[in-house]
């Protein structure tokens, strides 16, 4: 059901992160042809280097001076081969000073999981300060779902939940979070959703949204 789709996954500095690495490796083991982009305090906690082992994909963090890799790897509509030797994806083609604009040309799919209050309020308001929060305003129009993860005390909040109806409005899908053991210890509403949940509801988006151009794309 996922097989070829292309799904950009954002990943924020919630102590949640790790169980995207899993959501990563599901994905990518389902057909999918995932690229990661991950906030500075998401590095802090996982490794780029563990999303791009399980994709195949490289793993974009900053809008600044990025690799020369970010500017070779190929384009999913030529013949090209992959970015490396193995990989069984074909990336998104950037054009040097857009990558934000060119991830969101790609991507079929948008996710973010773990979705921490502070990249729900950035999105909620149009606030563009990084790489991930950049691409996610330029993202609108795209099928999107974000899983949140925070503590109970700050889902709870007013403020928070005023910014997750705006997101309702703007038409993100949301998957949890759940109740069960938070980072503190506590039970109680806050934890993200498991990755096979996620997946099941990436599942249902995709096959619920028209895909003929990009099936043709493939063709």
């Amino acid at each position: 059901m996922i097989e070829n789709l292309t799904i950009l996954l954002g990943v924020t500095g919630g102590v949640a992160a790790y169980k995207a690495v899993e959501l990563a490796s599901r994905l990518t083991a389902g057909g999918a042809k995932v690229t990661t982009v991950m906030t500075d305090n998401a590095c802090r906690l996982v490794g780029p280097k563990s999303f791009e082992a399980v994709t195949g994909s490289a793993v974009y963090t900053s809008l600044w001076n990025p690799s020369d890799t970010q500017f070779t790897i190929c384009d999913l509509r030529s013949d090209k081969p992959p970015v490396k030797p193995g990989a069984k994806y074909l990336a998104p083609r950037f054009t040097r000073g857009s990558v934000h604009i060119s991830l969101v040309d790609w991507a079929e799919l948008v996710v973010v999981a773990p979705a921490t209050a502070n990249i729900i309020g950035k999105i909620a308001n149009g606030i563009c300060d990084d790489l991930l929060s950049t691409t996610l305003c330029a993202c609108w129009a795209k099928p999107k779902l974000l899983a949140p993860a925070m503590n109970n005390n700050m889902w709870e909040n007013p403020a928070v939940q005023r910014n997750v109806e705006i997101l309702k409005k703007m038409g993100y899908e949301l998957i949890g979070p759940v109740k069960g053991r938070l980072a503190c210890g506590t039970e109680a509403i806050g934890r993200m959703a498991e990755p096979q949940d996620i997946l099941e509801a990436i599942e249902k988006i995709a096959s619920e949204f028209n895909r003929g151009e990009c099936k043709e794309r493939r063709e």
